[in-house]
């Protein structure tokens, strides 16, 4: 199995798919990397060699900000956008939707499950 920026990539499965496991580096930029190394598409990781791999690896961490500081670059962007106060920043202290998406209906996926209100009741004729 090999290890690259600290994640564990799968071996069975073509290069260019493996290097998306890793945190800050989507298709776009596993094929950027691929090209830059001359690793044919359809090349799996199992059949790398060890130089091809460190080569890999030197390039990302040359190259690409992934994984940890990536991740700590975000979440310290949004803590400054809380401390400033202003309006994307209270919206996610809040735990809303960020970027103008609606909140009557939807937004499930910020506000968390749904809580019935007491004491509401359904009216029948």
């Amino acid at each position: 199995m090999a290890r690259i920026a600290g994640v564990n990539i799968p071996t069975n499965k073509r290069v260019v798919i493996s290097l998306r496991y890793i945190y800050g580096i989507g298709p776009k930029k596993a094929e950027e990397i691929c090209q830059a190394l001359a690793i044919p598409e359809d090349r799996r990781v199992n059949q790398l060699t060890d130089e091809e791999i460190l080569r890999i690896r030197e390039l990302i961490d040359r190259n690409y900000k992934v994984e940890g500081d990536l991740r700590r670059e975000v979440a310290m962007n949004i803590k400054r956008l809380m401390d400033l106060g202003c309006y994307r920043g209270l919206r996610h202290r809040k735990g809303l939707p960020v970027r103008g998406q609606r909140t009557h209906t939807n937004a499930r996926t910020r506000k968390g499950k749904a809580v019935p209100i007491a004491g509401k009741k359904k009216v029948t004729k």
